[in-house]
């Protein structure tokens, strides 16, 4: 198979000809080569030669002129150039042994077929052909091309050295899975089931890169599918594991709450491509286990497992390597709130409730009225459109009462400093107390967030208190 109509693009010829006057062989290699065959587009192309990466690169470079710059990663042996919307990187072919106890390998130099053999899958072991002889030719020894119309993820070489050497290569797998839709052939999954315990020696940062992407996949619960039968889900992510399963007792049971996540992640997935908020979805019940009860008259209760939940937040995070940060404060707000929609579409709303939301909320209130809707999985329809219309009403009242108050991450108008000057009062509890009093009243529609309304209220409890008011 010829592929050089998809070379079009001036760089592969430049490529060509500098390798050409160094005396090196060159291909493309990879990802590029496999997203032409699946009609996908790449801005990332990776360059193997037979020699030195870094010398191709830099060659290539004077040829794009004085303004292209190179960058060396000496101590991985490579070179990345930006030309034309595209990113390069050069290497030099290669070929790996391992230790058993690192999956960082022994490099050596090596020939494209040793090279393509240290590939993790057969979609990523396709090389093209740069060389003036064969422009454009794929070279396929591991039938990769074939294994894109079967949409199977396969290893080059026997699955248990493949995923030995490297274990990360396992996630890898899953991933790519989930991101093409394709299926990990019988022998891989199965190698990977039994060394799901090799995971051990793959950094927590290197395992949430790849868990993230198949979050970020368009139907998400596919790869988590995956993820839970050949155990590398228990391996990494233990707390969702546990959310599997149906417990009956006096014939009442309850749903189990792993494939409702996976419902809930899906369908959020179709309204946002925010990984927080995915990751919202995926942790919105995950206390759900710590917090189960039975109740011979209700059933199967988990009464406060979105405060517990919202406190598990941080240490998931921590844990699996996710960053620490307002992300995280994100998805722990959103864990402790996703209930409280659905308790205004049960009861009667007031403005006093809807005004609570919001000034918890603040800016995040449309994210978690999109999880509060991903969250509907009932398989009855009239239920579920009966839940979104009454979701419609209260997101109209939030509306209504914003536009009225402005109470979205409003600041009492009354500050700490105007207390304690009005009452000459140092700073302590009692500043704290009449500051929650303030804002309490302001949530409860008592006063509005005005400098009149507030002095007034503040004066009837200095009263109420017997402070001196020495400053009005």
């Amino acid at each position: 198979m010829n592929l050089k109509k998809h070379l079009k693009d001036p760089i592969f010829n430049t490529v060509s000809e500098s390798a050409k006057a160094l005396g090196l062989d060159v291909y493309v290699v990879g990802g590029f080569v496999r997203d032409i065959l699946l009609n996908r587009p790449s801005k990332d192309v990776d360059f193997v030669c037979v020699g030195s990466g870094i010398a191709l690169a830099q060659a290539v470079a004077k040829k794009l002129g004085p303004k292209v710059k190179v960058t060396v990663f000496k101590s991985f042996g490579t070179a990345m150039i930006k030309a034309n919307d595209l990113e390069l990187e050069f290497v030099g072919a290669r070929k790996e042994s391992y230790q058993r106890d690192s999956r960082k390998p022994i490099v050596e130099n090596g020939t494209l077929e040793e090279d393509q053999n240290r590939r993790d899958f057969t979609i990523n072991a396709l090389a093209l052909s740069l060389n003036e002889e064969n422009f454009g030719e794929l070279i396929d020894p591991f039938e990769g091309a074939k294994d894109l119309k079967r949409k199977i993820i396969r290893t080059p070489l026997d699955p248990k050295i493949t995923f030995s050497d490297d274990p990360l290569r396992m996630m890898r797998a899953v991933r790519f899975a989930a991101q093409l839709k394709f299926d990990i052939e019988a022998e891989a999954f199965e190698a990977i089931s039994e060394m799901v315990d090799r995971m051990e020696i793959v950094s927590g940062e290197r395992t949430i890169t790849e868990l993230n992407k198949i979050i970020l996949s368009e139907k998400p619960s596919y790869g988590f599918k995956l993820l839970y039968f050949s155990g590398l889900l228990k391996k990494i992510f233990p707390e969702m594991v546990e959310l599997q399963g149906v417990e009956t007792i006096e014939d009442k049971s309850h749903k189990d709450n792993f494939y409702h996540t996976l419902q809930v992640l899906d369908n959020i997935s179709k309204n946002t491509d925010d990984l927080w908020l995915r990751w919202a979805a995926i942790l919105h019940d995950i206390a759900k286990p710590a917090t189960k009860r039975f109740n011979k008259k209700v059933g199967w209760t988990f009464h406060g497992h979105e405060d517990k939940g919202a406190r598990m937040v941080p240490r998931i995070f921590r844990r699996m390597k996710l960053p620490m940060n307002e992300h995280m404060r994100f998805v722990q707000k959103l864990v402790r709130l996703h209930l409280r929609p659905i308790a205004l579409v049960k009861h009667t709303v007031t403005d006093s409730a809807v005004r609570r939301l919001l000034f918890e909320a603040g800016d995040d209130t449309e994210a978690l009225m999109t999880l509060c809707r991903a969250d509907i999985t009932s398989k009855n329809d009239h239920k579920v459109r009966r839940y979104l219309q009454n979701f419609d009403e209260v997101e109209q009242k939030m509306i209504e009462v914003e536009e009225k108050d402005k109470i979205r991450n409003f600041q009492p108008v009354i500050t700490g400093e105007m207390i304690m000057e009005t009452f000459d009062l140092a700073p302590g509890r009692e500043i704290g107390e009449i500051k929650e009093a303030l804002k309490e009243a302001v949530l409860e529609g008592k006063i509005r967030n005005e400098i009149s309304d507030g002095m007034n209220f503040l004066m009837k409890l200095g009263r109420e208190k017997g402070f001196k008011i020495v400053k009005r």
